[in-house]
C-alpha cells in the first residue's frame, strides 16, 4: 500500500483523508459526509493508520 497526501478512504460510512504524511506519522480528517467536509482531525503513527484503513476502500480522485 502506497499512501500519498490528500488521498481519501472509504470505511464503512465514514471517510478518511489523509491531510498530513511524514516519515513515521500520518495527520487525517475523518468525515461522515464529503460535501460539508466537517470533521475531525487526528494523528497516529504510520503503522497504526495502516491497520485503521487495512480493509478500507481508496477513493479514486476525481478528474476536473
Amino acid at each position: 500500500m502506497r499512501l500519498q497526501q490528500d488521498q481519501l478512504w472509504k470505511r464503512g460510512e465514514e471517510f478518511i483523508r489523509i491531510t498530513r504524511l511524514e516519515r513515521f506519522e500520518v495527520a487525517y480528517k475523518t468525515m461522515a459526509d464529503l460535501s460539508t467536509k466537517e470533521g475531525e482531525h487526528h494523528v497516529l503513527p504510520k503503522k497504526e493508520f495502516c491497520r485503521l484503513v487495512r480493509g478500507a476502500k481508496l477513493v479514486e480522485a476525481e478528474d476536473d
